[in-house]
This record gives structure tokens, sequence and C-alpha cells, in this order.
């Protein structure tokens, strides 16, 4: 159900090319304001969305959260297949923002809480998987439209076949536990749980919830905004921020978008950009695919590290391809052994980015905050994303046009320095239950002194309280138990 919410990627990347926005040198020819504008005011839509979606994931629901991002897709897609100008696709592509904004906060948040904790992060990366699969399939159609006049339209238009599926998710699938207690429905949500999983012994997940719920009653949601700045939940507000803005500055989606792009500016023929990104969007999947299966054996950290350095030396050979290379040829005229090159490289960026940062950039925020402070801090997370994903779309074809090469070497700087601070301050949070994650920070030795370390022992103080509170109730229940069973049907003893 969310492969609508990122086949905008795909769509807008072939789309560049179906315009053809044709001016005059390689890489200027493609430095134009329509087309960046076009690109990033979804960014913005989605931006200005995210705060609204917080709202209502809290006092709605996730499913009538979801609901209306599948309203907003089709509406938005609707508009950009009909437009007749500039002014009605621009309109059509903010109301595409609309819904992203709302579908990237509720649908990792509701997948962290209706998963069991030790298939979260596979399960929560199915968010990412059917990204990818939407990528894809917008990567095949463009390709298979591009001598059409109309191509551009089934194209902008192909995203509300999608957002049927979301809209069909929301009203089927149930809603999370953890948002029924919240809202007050305590047996139903005790109810839900169950059937999630598959057993009636959800005790001790249960009291995890109904404690994170008691304390979430005691805070509006403007006070969960402002506790966010406090210490005891500052690693989260600081991860919330950081993982989005590094995740764009890996430049994935500077290359996602505008791969057809930069193999035109090489010299490769319409067609043949095209056919390369397909390529790459079924790299992307197949990536994601395997980040699925490791992550919750592996870890977040392992596949933030791995990633990170991939990334790193990928972008550094593509800035030096591209050196040698950009302007050298006329379109179509690009050799075969330099366009293979210039594709392997770009699909080894392109996967690592897809079982690290891609999948971990939406997992990491939607499982590291308490229950009072889970929807604003995934606000935080999505606005963040998408503030830098305006950004990058917005300047990345006219720093490509003043750098060139230059701003791959750029983007590799950052990835540089995103994955020294993985390593050194994200704390693994593979097979914890996600109430018990922020306990990680007040435990981990980098975050300590930043939340204070009284603070910090208070948290951790308090766990230890509610741990051995549970044990001393789950053994008196246990003993209550086996009394029962020694006695016989009727109250005798049993033979």
């Amino acid at each position: 159900c969310c492969s609508a919410t990122i086949l905008r990627s795909g769509i807008t990347s072939g789309c560049s090319v179906l315009f053809s926005l044709v001016l005059h040198s390689p890489t200027h020819r493609y430095d134009n304001q329509v087309l960046q504008t076009f690109t990033s005011t979804m960014f913005l839509a989605g931006m200005f969305s995210s705060f609204f979606a917080g709202t209502m994931c809290r006092k709605l629901g996730r499913k009538a959260t979801m609901f209306t991002s599948a309203c907003l897709f089709i509406l938005g897609a609707g508009l950009q297949a009909g437009a007749q100008n500039l002014a009605m696709l621009f309109v059509g592509r903010a109301f595409l923002g609309f819904g992203i904004g709302f579908a990237n906060t509720v649908v990792p948040l509701y997948l962290s809480e209706v998963a069991p904790f030790n298939f979260r992060g596979g399960l929560n990366m199915l968010f990412q998987l059917f990204t990818t699969i939407g990528i894809l399939i917008a990567g095949l159609v463009n390709y298979g439209v591009q001598d059409w006049w109309a191509g551009w339209r089934l194209s902008l238009g192909l995203a509300a076949a999608f957002a049927l599926g979301l809209l069909v998710g929301s009203i089927v699938l149930p809603e999370s536990p953890n948002s029924l207690i919240e809202r007050g429905q305590v047996e139903k949500g005790r109810a839900v749980l169950e059937r999630l999983r598959g057993t009636k012994d959800v005790e001790a997940e249960m009291e995890d919830i109904l404690e994170a719920t008691e304390l979430a009653s005691l805070v509006s949601l403007r006070q969960s905004y402002t506790m966010l700045l406090t210490k005891a939940y500052r690693p989260q507000l600081i991860l919330s921020c950081l993982i989005p803005f590094f995740q764009q500055f890996t430049g994935i989606n500077a290359i996602m978008f505008y791969v057809p792009v930069i193999f035109n500016s090489l010299g490769s023929g319409r067609r043949a950009s095209l056919l390369n990104t397909i390529i790459i969007n079924a790299v992307n999947f197949v990536a994601t695919f395997l980040s699925i299966l490791t992550v919750d054996r592996l870890g977040r950290r392992f596949w933030f590290l791995e990633g990170g350095v991939q990334m790193f030396l990928a972008q550094i050979v593509t800035g030096v391809v591209l050196a040698v290379q950009f302007g050298k040829y006329e379109d179509g005229d690009l050799p075969t052994a330099t366009a293979i090159g210039v594709l392997i490289v770009v699909c080894v960026f392109v996967s690592a980015f897809a079982w690290s940062w891609g999948p971990l950039g939406w997992l990491v925020p939607s499982e590291i905050h308490n229950l009072e402070t889970r929807a604003a801090g995934m606000s935080v997370a999505v606005t963040t994303n998408f503030l830098f994903s305006f950004v990058i779309g917005q300047a990345f074809l006219s720093m490509l046009c003043a750098m060139k090469w230059g701003v791959f070497i750029f983007f590799a700087s950052f990835v540089a320095i995103m994955t020294v601070f993985i390593f050194f301050m994200m704390p693994e949070t593979k097979g914890i239950p996600v109430e018990r994650v922020p306990i990680t920070f007040a435990r981990h030795m980098a975050w300590r002194p930043i939340m204070s370390a009284e603070v910090a022992q208070q948290i951790i103080d308090r766990d230890a309280t509610r741990t051995a509170s549970r044990a001393a109730t789950k053994a008196a229940r246990d003993a209550d138990a086996g009394e029962k069973a020694k006695e016989g049907p009727i109250g005798g003893t049993a033979i």
C-alpha cells in the first residue's frame, strides 16, 4: 500500500527528460527553474502537511491519517494528469506533496507499532520496499511512453492507481493498538494486539503500552513538541533532525530524480538514459529487499556504517568519472564502455543507500520516541526530510551546472561526516520493544552527558523499578497458576 508514497521519484526523473527542456550546454541545458520548482513543490507541500499529520495521528488515529493521505494522492495525481497549464500542474504537485507528508508520517509509525519487536525492522522497511517498487514501475512506464506526446500525463497520473492500494489498506487494516489505547479504547486495543501477536499472552506488551499511554495522557500535542526540547528527550530530537538531514545529503534524491539528465549530459541518448534509470531502480529494489531480510539480524548500525563507506567510495569514483567525461560527447555518442562504467558506479551507490540510509532513515526516527512524543517526533523527522529534499531538489540542477563533477564530491563529504556520526552516536535498537528503545540513550556513553547524567540515571532507575515490579507480578501470577493446576476440577487435590 505504500508504493504510491515515493512513486514520484521515478515519475519525475522520467518527466525531466520527457519534458525536453533543452537549453544550451551539456550541463546548463537542464538548469531550468521550471523543472527545479516542479520537482521541489511537492517537498514544500509535504513539509507543511507533516505538522497536521502529527495532530491527526494522535487525535484521530493512524488509519484516518492513512485514508486522508490516499485521498490527497488521488486528487493530486488527477490534477497533474489532466493539467491544462502550469498552474494546474503545480497545484496537483502540491496536493501530491500533502499526501506524501501524511503518508511518510503515519506509515512508518503504524508499522513500528503493529510489528513484533523482533521483526520490527524488516516489517517497517516494507514501507521503503513498496516505495522502490513504485519507483521501478514508474521508470518502466516512462520508458514505455517516451515517444507518446501525452506520455507525461500517464506518468504523472499513475500515482492515483497506486494510491488506491493505500486507500484500501487504510480501510481493511486494523488500527494500531497503541493508538486505540491512547484514545481510550483499551479493550479494543488489547483485542487487536492479541490478534496481531497470535496469542493471548500479551500482558508484558500491554503494560508497556498502558504505562506509555498514562504518561502521554498528561501531555497535550502542543506540549509534546516542547517536551522534545527537554533534556530527557534531547537525543531523540537530535536524531529525528539529523538522520533525515543526512539522508538527503547523501545525494540520493538528486541522483534518483536526475539520473536521465546526468546520462544525457554525459552524451547518452534519451532512450538509453531512461533504460539506465530502470536498471538503477531495479538495483534499488533488490538491495532494499536484502536489507529487509537482514536488518533484524545484523542490526541498524551495521547497515548504516557499511552503506556509508560504500556510498562515500561510489561518490568519489562518480566524481572522477564525470570530471573526465562531462560534456565530451553529443547525445547518443557516449562510448558503451564508459556508459556501462558510469552505470555500475551509480548502481553501487544506489544499492548502498537502499540497504542503509534509505529504509533506516525512516525506521529509526519511528522507533526511538516515547509514546507521548512519538507523533510529534515523527512530524519533526518528516518535516526535516522534506525541508532538505526541497533544498536539494531546488538547487541540484544549478549545482550540477556550476560545480559539474564537484557536486558528487560535495555529497561524498557529507557521507563521510554522517558515517562518523553514526559510529559514535547511534545506539543499536534491534530486538528492543519500541516502548523501551528510549532507555538505550540513557545508557549510551555519548548521550548521557548530553541528556545530563542526572536525568539519564533517573530514566535508568525508573526502568529498573518497573522491571523489578513486573518480575514480581509475573512470579506471583505464575505461582497462582501453579496452585490452581494442583487443584482438582472441583477444588480438590489433583490425582
